[in-house]
């Protein structure tokens, strides 16, 4: 039960978590952008640069959070 609620543990599955809803995020987005569907009632446009910035970052976190589990 200790471990369950070990701080250390929670905040690795945090960043884990957190990249990984990133990366399958603005995948998805990039996936319909390139299907050329847009949600409904949408008024921005899609940027593409940023999309591809977010899913590095998102990558990053998700394997730093795995290499800090593994450790």
């Amino acid at each position: 039960m200790e471990q369950l609620l070990d701080l250390n543990l929670l905040v690795k599955q945090i960043a884990l978590a957190f990249g990984a809803a990133m990366v399958l995020g603005n995948l998805y987005a990039i996936i319909q952008h390139h299907r050329g569907i847009t949600p409904k009632e949408a008024t921005g446009e899609f940027r593409a640069a940023r999309a591809y910035w977010l899913l590095t970052v998102g990558l990053l976190i998700s394997i730093w959070g795995a290499a800090s589990l593994l450790t």
